[in-house]
């Protein structure tokens, strides 16, 4: 299989601007800085997945337990989660954990993003 791409993972109209580009629709821009910052060696040819882990690792450093439990309008804590090993066709996998966890008042059981 193919690897995730921006679009599958984040939706339609996806893209990622080069340095200095200009686009006609507005968007979420994330700088390279912030995600070499987070270990992403090459973000111009990074996987999608990659990016992904890279903005959960840049977001973990400031959504901590201490930021979480000092701030009532901070709604998601990430955390480190357990390691494991799990076999996929016949290759051994190491499996590690990132936990993201949504807080908000207990008003519906659907996750809406515009309740965080």
């Amino acid at each position: 299989m193919a690897e995730p791409t921006l679009v599958q993972i984040l939706g339609a109209g996806t893209t990622r601007l080069a340095s200095g580009a200009t686009t006609s629709t507005s968007g979420l821009f994330i700088p390279d800085s912030a995600l070499t910052s987070a270990g992403l060696a090459t973000p111009s040819t990074a996987t999608a997945e990659g990016h992904l882990v890279a903005i959960l690792l840049a977001a973990k450093s400031y959504l901590t337990q201490t930021n979480f439990d000092a701030n009532t309008d901070q709604s998601i804590l990430i955390s480190d989660g357990f390691s494991s090993f799990t076999t996929r066709g016949t290759a051994n996998y190491r499996q590690d954990q990132i936990t993201v966890s949504l807080a908000k008042e207990d008003t519906s059981s659907t996750i809406d993003p515009d309740n965080y």
